[in-house]
């Protein structure tokens, strides 16, 4: 008889990381997903195995919804916590960013706490914890920099962190928070985030579109990771020895690399066509900015290194590995 599949819950399933995610394990017998968002999931194409995925449209703020979504995928082995107001959106938008941001979240894990103890949490956190002070130039945000957000999406993140670090503590559930970098490059339109040009930037000159970047100044540099290895971490997360980390300090910083507004274009010149420079235009846009520099452009990967964790090698490989798969 073959085994029961693994019922796992993907929420924010609408948005990019869900379905990058749901893409892989569907492939993999041993899985069942529940996808679940506000507007209705769509299941990858091309997995071998469709027929183990549900897709559940509501309201992850509404308890009723939520109850019913738990029943579904009972019983629980893992849940991916994806949904979420993005860094700009948050910014604009306190109320609704604490309403989706923390308050769905924390019922979300009380509902877990009662229904499903023990259950593996994998949550999505941000490098937007971190703010000033942050190290020199050329030196990488390290484990024992505190993290100091500047923004709401940040502090809203770092609250969730902090409530999920008891929450493991006292085993309620078992955790990890992983602290993404700007993933680049998205496939797909721009987001609210205000790091979204960060993809933007290559994507829309290979469409003949143009990309605005919030800021004049090449040298910027941001902590980015590709779609593929973010895929590649968030399954070798799911597996991890909960042991790996203490009980009461669940955060991971998923590996990225520091890369300038210069090397992205320069990439996008050698493997898109220096034609599609032109659609690169460069206004800056105060309010962007200012969330953008509160954020740490390079982050110490030893840790995550050590955990089994992977990372991309350079900019050049993140813009082909985009390029070419436009081409496939």
């Amino acid at each position: 008889m073959a085994p029961i599949p693994k019922n796992i819950i993907v929420t924010g399933a609408g948005g990019f990381i869900g379905p990058l995610l749901a893409a892989r394990l569907l492939n993999d017998p041993e899985y069942r997903l529940i996808l679940t968002d506000l507007v209705e999931p769509v299941v990858p194409t091309g997995v071998k195995y469709p027929q183990n995925v549900t897709t559940l449209k509501g309201d992850i703020c509404d308890p009723t919804f939520v109850s019913s979504l738990l029943a579904a995928a009972h019983p629980l082995s893992a849940i991916f916590i994806f949904h979420g107001i993005m860094s700009a959106g948050s910014e604009a938008d306190w109320d609704l960013s604490l309403r989706v941001n923390v308050n769905s979240v924390r019922d979300l894990l009380v509902a877990l706490r009662a229904t499903c103890p023990g259950v593996r949490v994998v949550y999505s956190s941000s490098q937007a914890v971190y703010g000033q002070p942050l190290p020199s130039p050329g030196r990488p945000v390290t484990d024992a920099v505190t993290p100091t957000p500047e923004g709401t999406y940040g502090a809203h993140k770092l609250l969730t962190e902090t409530f999920l670090n008891d929450m493991h503590r006292r085993g309620f559930v078992d955790a990890f928070s992983l602290r993404f970098p700007t993933v680049s490059v998205r496939p797909g339109r721009p987001t609210s985030a205000a790091s979204s040009f960060l993809s933007g930037i290559i994507r829309e000159p290979m469409k003949g579109e143009e990309c605005v970047v919030p800021l004049r100044d090449r040298a910027f540099r941001s902590f980015l990771c590709s779609p593929d290895t973010l895929q590649e971490n968030l399954v070798r997360v799911l597996h991890m020895d909960s042991a790996k980390l203490p009980k009461h300090i669940r955060h991971i910083n998923v590996p990225g690399i520091s890369v300038s507004i210069q090397e992205l274009m320069d990439a996008l010149a050698k493997y898109g066509g220096e034609d599609k420079l032109k659609y690169v235009k460069e206004e800056t846009n105060p309010d962007l900015e200012r969330i953008l520099r509160s954020w740490a452009p390079e982050i110490d990967t030893t840790t995550p290194l050590k955990l089994g964790l992977v990372k991309d090698e350079s900019a050049d490989a993140l813009v082909k590995q985009y390029i070419d798969s436009l081409k496939a």
